[in-house]
């Protein structure tokens, strides 16, 4: 799983979360820390309303918690999702002694990322490709990033 650390920067990056089923997070507050949240339809939905998402805790009764803004949730994603947001760019992914080493292309060149996990090399990939692309590395979908 992704580092709560590279999630965050993903979400300073720019990259918006669609909240799916499937869907890991956790609530970025001090209070609730290390406690990790799948999105399901029995334990934990996605409520839209006008005012936003609200993630919903269905029937949890070891915590005393009902909804949580989508603004207090970072969303973890899997090593899948990643490679999905890379889309054409993603070349390789490779093991390497201590980890992993992800290849893409960007602006013509071959640049490779290495972490302990592929979560996290995919991470940092994306994190590069978001902040060099001035924050829209995906220009052909018009406005939004896919839903994953």
């Amino acid at each position: 799983m992704i580092s709560t650390e590279l999630a965050r920067a993903l979400r300073d990056s720019g990259l918006t979360w669609h909240p799916g089923v499937g869907d890991a997070f956790c609530i970025d507050r001090v209070e609730v820390d290390g406690e990790i949240f799948i999105l399901s339809d029995m334990t934990v939905e996605a409520h839209e309303f006008s005012t936003g998402t609200v993630l919903g805790f269905n029937g949890t009764t070891e915590w005393a918690l009902d909804s949580v803004s989508l603004d207090d949730a970072l969303w973890l994603p899997r090593e899948g999702q990643l490679r999905d947001l890379l889309r054409a760019t993603f070349r390789s992914l490779e093991a390497i002694d201590g980890g992993f080493r992800v290849s893409v292309v960007f602006d013509g060149k071959l640049q490779s990322f290495e972490a302990p996990g592929a979560a996290d090399a995919y991470a940092r990939a994306l994190i590069t490709l978001i902040d060099d692309s001035l924050g829209d590395p995906f220009p052909d979908l018009e406005d939004e990033l896919p839903t994953v």
